[in-house]
């Protein structure tokens, strides 16, 4: 008989499509919680059928209460509870953060256990940068909403990856291509089932691919980082900072065109005192 795991809450990563890359830890732990808590009971009950796991399970999600988070706060002292998504890592755009939070703030022990992630997934399979990337989690539904999330990033050097469903995919594509420009960028789908499918190209190429041929199954898109921009010439920077320096102060104008050209703030600086005393 399994002994009992000790009082805490447990983060469990579970399988993402393939049931085969369910940890073992993960499976005992599952099996030895004294309670579990899950996105979805039905999607949960199946993986626990399959690993033999008969915990009581309770339902936590985005519009879960204050007052069932106080009662899990209250189970932790006494009880192993595990938190679980419907696929996943826990947390990664899914609820449970607040949970995190309010138990470590009351002294319960808290593990996680780490497991399958379909961003990282998507990351290895992208043939995309991944020395620095940035998750963006789903994109706002709205087009205005989402043509402002995709500006805030435009500027961003490093590889992004966020989540979509099939039905906006071709929407959201389009939309990246307008905000982002001409980039590389890969749709992975279907991460470890049978239908498993990485399709790469440039925004553009893949817009048009899935503007009328929406794919089923979970997606994440990967797009890269913008080109590396050749640094401004001396010519260029100094017609910037005296247009600049018609309205603001030395720093002020090195800090704007600095940023606007994506030159060293340093450089900026020392050349506009230099034309700041000739002129």
């Amino acid at each position: 008989m399994d002994q009992p795991l000790p009082p805490g809450l447990y983060i469990v990563a579970t399988p993402i499509g393939n049931l085969g890359d369910m940890t073992s830890r993960a499976a005992d732990t599952l099996r030895r919680a004294d309670h579990i808590l899950a996105e979805d009971k039905r999607v949960t009950a199946k993986l626990l059928a399959h690993i033999g796991a008969k915990a009581p399970m309770t339902a936590y999600h985005d519009h879960s209460d204050e007052s069932l988070r106080q009662r899990i706060l209250g189970d932790l002292a006494t009880k192993a509870v595990a938190l679980v998504s419907d696929a996943g890592t826990p947390l990664i755009s899914d609820p449970g953060y607040k949970l995190v939070r309010s138990a470590r703030k009351s002294g319960h022990t808290i593990h996680t256990l780490p497991g399958p992630s379909a961003a990282i997934a998507a990351l290895t399979l992208a043939g995309l940068p991944t020395d620095r990337f940035l998750f963006l989690g789903f994109l706002p539904a709205k087009a205005k909403a989402r043509a402002d999330a995709i500006a805030d990033v435009k500027t961003v050097r490093a590889t992004l990856v966020l989540y979509e469903s099939g039905p906006r995919l071709g929407d959201s594509l389009a939309a990246f291509r307008d905000g982002l420009g001409e980039r590389e960028a890969a749709v992975v789908r279907e991460i470890s089932k049978l239908h498993e499918e990485t399709v790469t190209g440039t925004l553009a190429e893949l817009a048009i691919r899935y503007a009328d041929a929406p794919p089923r199954g979970e997606i994440v898109i990967v797009i890269a980082p913008p080109p590396e921009r050749e640094e401004a010439s001396d010519d260029e920077l100094d017609q910037a900072l005296r247009s600049a320096l018609a309205t603001m102060s030395p720093s002020r104008a090195a800090a704007d065109v600095a940023a606007t050209l994506g030159v060293p703030r340093k450089r900026a600086y020392a050349r506009a005192l230099e034309l700041g005393a000739s002129s």
